[in-house]
């Protein structure tokens, strides 16, 4: 089974560039975006091959996610545990043997104005996918905001202490896998530095100047059916790539 995750940094931008040639040449089971930036009524693209589903920010122009999805789920849940903004950041499918959580994680923002809020964010996060994985196998997906290792960024040492690089997100990832969570890309590439978000200026991507922000966690009863994930920076569009997980796992 198939599954492709891209903050796509506005749909409607994407849809002008690659966006309908990638989706299908990736041929996935579900292809998660984050960062759609639409509402419902401005979705552009429904893939007659694919059940669409969108949790939409209040705030237009704004955040929000989408899932497409080969097969229709049992349930489909917007939104999580806890007292949060209106800001389209979780879309949760849930199917007989396994739940996907598609999520984009707040931005702890300049000056980390919002790492109080982030910090509120990652610990109902936690909770939630705690009491999921209860039940069944947790993939869970998306921009996570944070590069949680020093490989995980081309210049550590300069950023310590920046938005997505704090000792406060970083040592919230560190709960949430030992909480009973795998890093698949990590897992499988211990030492390989590789990113998938480039900021826009001074041409950081054309250097090589990226951070691996974007993931797929599996729940740690789910190791074994991990078959690959990569990291697809070869393909353009948006300032992150996709990232892609293949597990053998059935609906």
């Amino acid at each position: 089974m198939k599954f492709v995750s891209w903050n796509v940094n506005g749909f409607r931008a994407v849809m002008q560039k690659n966006f309908e040639e990638v989706f299908a040449a990736a041929d996935a089971d579900f292809f998660c975006l984050q960062e759609t930036k639409l509402q419902p009524e401005q979705m552009p693209f429904f893939p007659d091959s694919h059940y669409t589903y969108l949790h939409s920010a209040q705030r237009k122009g704004y955040s929000g996610t989408a899932v497409f999805a080969k097969k229709e789920p049992l349930k489909v849940v917007t939104g999580f545990d806890g007292d949060h903004p209106q800001e389209g950041r979780v879309l949760t499918l849930h199917y007989p043997n396994f739940t996907l959580v598609n999520c984009y994680v707040p931005n702890a923002q300049d000056g980390l104005k919002r790492l109080d809020y982030r910090m509120r964010f990652e610990d109902d996060m936690r909770l939630y996918l705690g009491e999921l994985k209860k039940e069944k196998p947790v993939i869970y997906c998306g921009d996570l905001n944070v590069a949680h290792q020093e490989i995980d960024l081309k210049n550590p040492k300069t950023n310590v202490g920046n938005p997505g690089f704090s000792d406060e997100e970083r040592k919230k990832m560190t709960e949430l896998l030992a909480s009973g969570f795998i890093d698949t890309f990590r897992h499988l590439n211990p030492d390989k530095e590789q990113y998938s978000w480039w900021s826009y200026r001074f041409q950081a991507r054309q250097k090589g100047i990226g951070w691996r922000i974007d993931y797929f966690l599996v729940s740690d009863c789910a190791k074994d059916l991990i078959q690959s994930s990569v990291i697809r920076d070869d393909i353009f569009g948006s300032d992150h790539c996709p990232v892609v997980l293949e597990m053998d796992l059935s609906y």
